[in-house]
This record gives structure tokens, sequence and C-alpha cells, in this order.
């Protein structure tokens, strides 16, 4: 038996060796995964059934393709050097996340996670055998910059009018094309319009591009074709574009730190070399982003093709002219400066000189466009952008802000953590303020949360190990080899470096390219050879035993998860179009048969069966929707719209102490959520006036006491979030609401305090209503009739006005103004005036039956009145949205009363009051 060959002759036997045809199968197959999974899996950050079974799918094919490796590696694979064992260590990554699972927030995300840490490490294995071959290396780089540079164009299309197009390109493949258009490719948010290509968010895209822009001008130096530094060298200008479209300031401010970072690996000459390249390209990309932006915002509102080539001109031309400037400096600069900087390159630490100077001119750089007038000469979004970055802007505080709750969650979960989407599961527990965030903005902080100590040190110590033996080992060895390892390292280094400040790593695709990058790097660093202790048959046997278990169990996870997210899909599509209970909930059950924790399955399920038991009072389905939402809740505790349903169950068993107990139990789990408290302080109030009505002290006592807990939690709330910097937003709307002070002014009645639930009063209501809570006679029918009404006038106007925010406030204002009045009133008649408000408002806000039935109440025979016809029309009407049987005898009545009656109530069931 001849011995295993290391070092130089082992490279040299690598590149001599012949590729056999199923390894090139492996290949293709593996090229192909590449290009399908950017357009198919997203971000991964809580219950989206339209973008869960990509994951799997993807899961999938990788376990399947793992499989395939084995097969062609068993015998070839041998534990005799550090390399081999570095595929043992990686199986430990899914393994944490796997022990996490104890003491998870949240099963289904934590599955997930498993599942795509698994994906990872089986691209990792695969890579790191398959890229040992050059060529193979070679043919999986061209490959890797090939999708990137269609990503690139992708997104330029869409930014320049073409998403049509586009989307047609995709279409035929990908789940994110809807209309024809890829969903997101150029959004909308606060600061205009931003470039996100794939990945819908524009932060995730810069970071690509910056891996990109420096993979591009390392394949532009390398290159020994014209026709390669061409193509590479004509890439340049579009990915700088791109990246000044996302508007991300993350990826402005690491893109130096990153460049720096790379240019301690190169020698002298090619540290001049990249400088030269980056310095022409982004001198043309930032001449053409001006009249790209304009005419890209302008083919965005509405497409003419003369805008279109006029954009693409400036595009093309300038890349054209960068790709030929490219040429000529590799042509007759780069040997120049080859020869004339051979000496300087064998002295220590003369690749440190640039690195130092290029800190400074990056300083330069960034106060000029920072902080002086220069950045005049960029877009007018762009310069709003570059003005913006400082410490005290508001999204760098928010971002400190989660970095310390983040620290909260690792110190309640220290070990194995929270499992796979803990923060997103906790993070409302732990949250300083009302931030809505499910992604913690550092990968490295969140990978902490939910894996724990244990698994973050075995994280690190992977990803450390590898670049630590790459740095160490780079400059001894062959020229090629260190270059193909230099390829990955920019796009592993890169992501990593820019996922300090953003979740990067919660794309899929993202985690794919960084484990291919690492595998990379691994594959040609100094892999010395292991003890001969290590090359036994069994640890051999036993190692791919492992593997060959955990990844059967991949798969055959993955297929049960497809089949079970085929079913929840077809649930939600039936429940669209089908009337059927039984049709809906066959696949619903089958979807929670495999994952009886899956939340929308459940959610689905629990909500029909209280729909159908309120219309049969059949206790069946009420102790299915039960059945179904408890054993969710056990692996979803924190799911709140899971509680919700529970809460719901309670309500219609009657059981209304049940259901204000589920609010207060889970308080702490949503302490900056407005709404969850307005809940409890509006089912306390409730509760304690039953428990008056039936002179039970001690219960009113009890709910009087929960009422003015939850009350002062929000009043502390407020005062503390003026303890906030003036620069940092706070979020979700925290304040004392109009429902609170009324509740809060109500209860404070029960409790004698009269001149303290007037003074409540005034704190939640805005100058729209100064007059009515300055009213002597306050809680009186006259002073919620006046409520009513004038809550009603101001939803309608702010309906007009297209305020979707005032309508909503304002409704909400009504509603419970009316179930206050109604509780005050139970045994005698409501006014036809509170009754026809009332109905309006609930007609407004959607509950159309509801509507009808309230209004219902209030008519009388006289259809000669005025308010009387007033609430027939919107009785009919409510009736009509509804689609109920109308009543025929009020119809018959209202119309010989007015046959314009007919046009009105058409009119008022056509409209549109939901946005």
């Amino acid at each position: 038996m001849s011995k295993p060959v290391y070092g130089k002759n082992a490279v040299q036997s690598r590149n001599v060796e012949k590729i056999s045809s199923p390894i090139w199968a492996l290949v293709v197959a593996f090229i192909v995964f590449l290009v399908w999974t950017p357009f198919q899996v997203g971000v991964f950050n809580g219950q989206q059934i339209d973008f869960e079974k990509p994951v799997y799918v993807s899961a999938l094919l990788s376990g399947l393709m793992l499989l395939v490796w084995m097969g062609l590696y068993f015998n070839k694979f041998k534990l005799e050097e550090q390399r081999d064992l570095l595929a043992v260590a990686s199986l430990l990554l899914p393994i944490t996340y796997a022990l996490s699972l104890f003491g998870a927030a949240s099963h289904y995300m934590a599955m997930n996670l498993l599942l795509i840490q698994s994906m990872y490490i089986a691209i990792f294995i695969i890579a790191l055998y398959l890229l040992k071959q050059k060529q193979v290396n070679l043919v999986i780089q061209n490959a890797v910059l090939a999708v990137a540079y269609f990503i690139v164009g992708f997104g330029l299309l869409n930014w320049l009018g073409s998403s049509k197009f586009a989307g047609t390109l995709v279409g035929w493949f990908s789940n994110t094309v809807r209309d024809g258009k890829y969903l997101d490719a150029v959004m909308t948010d606060s600061n205009g319009l931003r470039l996100t290509s794939i990945f819908q968010y524009a932060n995730t895209y810069a970071a690509f591009l910056m891996a990109f822009l420096f993979v591009a001008v390392f394949a532009l130096v390398r290159s020994k074709k014209w026709y390669g530094t061409l193509t590479h060298g004509f890439m340049l200008v579009p990915i700088i574009v791109s990246l000044l479209l996302t508007l991300s300031r993350g990826g402005l401010v690491m893109l130096p730190v990153v460049f720096i970072l790379l240019l301690l690996f190169l020698k002298p000459a090619q540290q001049i070399l990249w400088i030269i390249h980056i310095a022409i390209s982004g001198l043309a990309a930032l001449l053409v982003t001006n009249p790209l932006t304009t005419l890209g915002l302008e083919l965005n509102t509405s497409f003419t093709s003369g805008a279109a080539l006029k954009a693409w001109a400036y595009l093309l031309g300038a890349s054209a002219i960068v790709a030929a400037l490219g040429w000529a400096v590799q042509r007759y600069v780069a040997p120049w400066l080859e020869a004339k900087l051979s000496g300087m390159s064998s002295r220590k630490f003369s690749g440190l000189w640039l690195p130092l100077v290029s800190i400074v001119l990056v300083g330069i750089a960034a106060f000029l466009l920072i902080g002086t007038s220069v950045r005049s000469v960029l877009p007018d979004n762009i310069e709003t952008r570059l003005e913006n970055i400082n410490f005290k802007q508001h999204s760098v505080l928010e971002r400190f802000t989660f970095y310390k709750d983040a620290l909260k969650v690792v110190k309640d979960y220290p070990i194995l953590g929270a499992g796979g989407g803990g923060w997103a599961s906790l993070y409302e527990h732990y949250q300083n303020n009302p931030y809505t965030s499910r992604q913690a903005h550092n990968f490295f902080l969140q990978y902490l949360i939910e894996v724990g100590i244990v698994g973050f040190i075995v994280f690190m110590g992977f990803i450390g190990y590898i670049f630590y033996k790459y740095i160490r080992s780079y400059v001894k060895r062959e020229k090629d080899e260190f270059d193909n390892g230099f390829f990955f390292l920019i796009i592993a280094l890169s992501i990593l470096v820019h996922s300090l400040l953003d979740f990067n790593l919660s794309y899929a695709f993202m985690g794919i390219l960084v484990f291919l990058g690492l595998a990379g790097m691994a594959a040609v660093m100094d892999s010395k050879p292991l003890r001969r202790g290590w090359s036994k048959p069994g640890l051999r046997i036993g190692y791919l035993a492992v593997l060959t278990i955990g990844t059967i169990y991949l798969v055959f996870m993955s297929i049960s998860y497809i089949g079970s997210s085929n079913d929840a899909m077809k649930a939600k599509k039936l429940i669209g179009v089908s009337q059927s209970y039984e049709e809906i909930k066959t696949p619903l059950v089958d979807a929670l048969k495999d994952r009886p924790f899956h939340p929308e399955s459940a959610i689905y399920l629990s909500s029909m069966d209280q729909q159908v038991f309120s219309q049969t009072q059949d206790e069946q389905y009420l102790e299915e929707a039960y059945s179904v939402i408890s054993r969710a809740l056990k692996d979803e505790p924190y799911n709140k719209d899971l509680l919700k349903q529970l809460v719901g169950y309670y309500d219609l068993k009657g059981q209304s102490d049940l259901a204000l107990g589920v609010y207060l139990d889970n308080a702490d789990k949503f302490v900056w959520d407005i709404d969850w408290y307005e809940t409890i302080i509006s089912r306390s109030q409730a509760l304690a006036n039953a428990a008056s009505a039936q002179k039970d002290e001690a219960k009113k006592q009890e709910y009087l006491t929960s009422g003015f807990d939850a009350y002062k939690h929000v009043v502390d709330g407020v005062e503390h979030l003026k303890t906030l910097p003036p620069e940092q937003l706070q979020g979700r709307p925290f304040s004392i609401t109009p429902n609170i002070a009324l509740n809060i002014g109500r209860m404070q009645l029960l409790a004698g305090e009269n001149d303290a639930a007037a003074a409540t009063l005034k704190l939640g209501f805005n100058d729209n209503y100064t007059d009515i809570v300055n009213s002597t006679t306050l809680w009186d029918t006259n002073w919620y009739s006046a409520l009513i009404s004038r809550s009603y006038e101001l939803a309608q106007q702010a309906f007009t006005q297209k305020n979707d925010d005032s309508k909503q406030l304002n409704l909400k204002i009504g509603l419970e103004a009316y179930r206050q009045v109604t509780t005050d009133l139970q045994g005698q008649a409501i006014p036809s005036a509170i009754t026809l408000n009332a109905g309006r408002i609930q007609f407004m806000a959607g509950q159309t039956q509801v509507a009808a039935a309230t209004l219902k109440l209030g008519l009388s025979e006289d259809y000669t009145d005025a308010t009387n016809r007033e609430i027939a029309r919107w009785y009919l009407a409510a009736q009509q949205k509804a689609n109920t049987a109308l009543d025929q005898d009020v119809y018959n009545k209202l119309i010989a009363a007015d046959p314009a009656e007919i046009e009105k109530i058409t009119e008022i069931a056509s409209t549109s009051f939901q946005e």
C-alpha cells in the first residue's frame, strides 16, 4: 500500500488526478443547487408558510447530495490529515442546534434552524473535498461568479424599469415572482426607493455586493485571459452603482474596513493594482450614479423606452470604459509594478504600508463625504444617507439597544441557548423599548442566543481554526493554491464582517456562501498529518455511520416537512375560496399530524372550529379547538396569536375570568405591547363592573387590582421612554390610549376616586375631544352619545383623508364607548342616535354582521323619521355587505318611504372602509 502524500507533492498529485464522471455529475448538481437557492430561499424569521417550503426542499437536496458524496468518497475518505478532522468537527454545529431544542423558545423555528444548519454542513463537507481538486475548484469559482453577476444584472433590470422582463427570467423556477415581477426587488421605505435585487432587504444585498466587488477585483487582477480581464472589469461599475442604490449605510461603513483587511493579504504590487481598479471603477460609478438614480426613480414610476435606453447607455458606457482601462492597467502597469516592487515584497512588514496609508485616505474620504459639502455631488437620497452617518443616528442607537437586550437573553439561556429563532420569539420579553425587530442585527449575538455559550464556542472555534490555518500558511503555498483559497476567503470574510451589523446569515443563501467560503479556505490550508490513531478503520466507519444516520434523518425530516408545508399551503389557499369546513380541515389535520406545533396551521384550524361552534353550538368543535391550541402552545409558548386563540376559546365558553388570566399570565412576554395591556385593562374593568353588580367585593377588588397594575405598567413605561436619547425612535406606539383612559376612569369611579377618573380621562384623548373630556357631566348616557358621535365623525373624516391610523383610533374609541354604555343601560332602551352611530362604526370597522344586529335593535316603525330611515339604510347595507339575506319587510317599508334609498344602500354597501 502506498503512503499518503502531503504538502506540495500532495497538491501536485491532486492537480493531475483524473476526475471521474460521477464526481463531475455531483459538481453539476452542486452548481445547480447554488443557482437555484438564491431565488428560492429568503430570510426565515417566523411563521411564514410561504417561505418555509424552499428551506425544506433545500435541506432535502443538500442531504441527497451528501449521500451521493458518501457513496463516491466512501473509500477515499480517510482520517489522515487535519482537513479530514475538520469535516468530523463540522458535525458539532448542527448537534449544538439539536441540543438547543431542549430549551427552545419556539420548537417550530428551532427545528427549521436545525435543518438549515444541517444543510450548511452538508454543503461544507461536499465542497471541502470537491474544492481540493484544482479543476473542480476553478469551475465552482466561475459558477459562483456567474451567479453573482447575474444577481447584479437582475437587480439593475428591476431598477431600470424592466421588472417584467426580469421576472420572466426567473419566474419559471422562483416562487417569489408575483404578477410577473420579483417581489420587492426594488422596495420603498422611509428613505425612498432602495435596490434589493433577490434579497428583499437592502442591507444584506449591500453585504453581498461588497463581497463580490472584491471578488471581481481579485478575479480581474488574477486573470491571464483578455476576455476574463474585460468581463470582471466590466462588472465593477454595475456592482458599485448597485451598492450605492441600496442606500445601505452599513455597507458603506464596512466597505473600507473589509478592503483594508484584504489588502493585508496581498503583496505591495497587488495592493496598488487593487487600489487603482477600485479608484477607477469607483470614480466612474460616482459619475453615473446621479443620472441612474434619477432615471431609476422615474422608470419605477412610469416606464418609457427613451429613459430606459438612456439609463442603460450611461451604465454600459461607463462599464465598457472601466473594462478597457482595467485591461490596459493589467496589460501594461501590472508587469511594471511587479518588476519594480519584487524586491520590496520580500521585506518584512512591506505589506503593511499601503493598508496604513489606505486607512488615512479612507478617513479623509469619509470626512469629505460626511462632514463637508463634497457629498452634494451624489444623488439627494444617497447624500441624505451619508449625512446621517453618526453614532447618534437612530439606527445606530437602536442596534446598541438590540445588543444590550440580546445579552439579557443570553443571561437567561446561557449554556444551550434558546434554540433557533430564539431572538424572534423572546425579544418582546426583554426589549428596552417597543421596537419591532425579529432580528438582533448582529449574527454573532443572535447565534449566541440560539445555541448558548457551548454552541458559540464550537462555532467560533470552527471558523477561527479555519481562518487561523489559512492565514498562517498562505505565504508558504503555491500561488495558484493561495489564489483559489483567497477567492473564498473574500466571500466568507466580507459577509461575516458585515454581519456584525446585520442579519445577513438569516438568509440561507448567504449562509451557504459563507460555508462554501470556509470550505474553500480549508481545502487549501496547510493540513498536517494526524497521528496514526486517527486512521483506524473503526473511527472512519464510525464517522461515516454517524454522518449517514444524520443525513438520512435530514432527508426524511425534510420530506415530512415538505408534505406538511404543502398541506398547510393548500389549506391557506382553500380558506380564500372554499366555504366547506371539511374541505379546509382535511389538509390542516394532515399538516398538524407531523408538526402539531406548526403555529399557522393550529391557528387556522382552531379559528375554524371556533367559528363553527358559534354557528352550531356543538361542543365538539370547541373542544377540538382547545386541543389543537393547547398542544401547539406546549412548543410555542411565546406565540401571541396562539395565545389569542386560547382567549377566544375561553370567551366562547363564557369563562371571561380565564380569558383575562391568559392575558395576565403572559403579560411579561409582551411588555411593550400596548394592545395587550389595553386589553388587560378593558377586561379587568368589565369583570370588576360585573362583580360590583353582583355585590362580590372580593372579586371586584381583584379585578380592580389587575387593571390598576396594568395601568401602572403603562405609566411607568411612558416615563421610561422619556429617558431615551432624543435621536432614538421609541418604536411602536406606547402611551395612555383613549380606551385605557376610558376604562381606568371607570375603574376609578368604582373605587370611589371621581376626581382621579376625570383627570385620567384627559390623559388619553387628543384635542379633537377636548370639549367632551372637559364636560361637567361625565359618564352619563348623553356624554357617551356625544363621544360616540364624535368618534364616528372623526373616523369618517380620517377615511376621506386616507389616514388609516387615525380612522382605526377613532373607531376603537367609538366601539369601547358603545360597550360601556350598553353595560350601563342593560334592560333599558338605547337612544337611536347611539344605535345609529355605533352601527356605522361597527360597519366601518368591518364588523358587518355585528353592525346589522346593533342597527336592528334601533329600528322603529316610523319611516317618516329621518333617523329611523338612516338606521334602516345602514342596517340593510350591512346585511348586503355581509352577504346575508336582506330583511325584506324593512326594505319594503324603507323604499316605500323614499325610493331614493335604493341607491344610498348600494353606495354604502359598495364602500370599502378597510384598506
